[in-house]
């Protein structure tokens, strides 16, 4: 049996949504295991003078539960 759990996470980039995606894939990598999917549920920017200066990305990160062998 095949167990994930999904959390939320928001990244951001000044290049592009591309690597913003990449980015927070990245950072997620950091601290989680067996990440099996990602699936991006909102692109927004934030704007100057009429440019994007800041992409950003919410995420929905998916990585496999581990579960423990020992028997306490």
């Amino acid at each position: 049996m095949s167990i994930a759990k999904v959390i939320e996470i928001v990244a951001s980039s000044e290049k592009s949504f591309d690597d913003a995606v990449q980015q927070g894939l990245a950072e997620s990598a950091r601290s989680l295991r067996g990440i099996s999917a990602i699936e991006v549920t909102n692109w927004t920017a934030d704007v100057e003078n009429n440019q994007i200066v800041r992409y950003k990305v919410t995420m929905h990160v998916a990585f496999q539960v581990e579960h423990s062998t020992s028997t306490h």
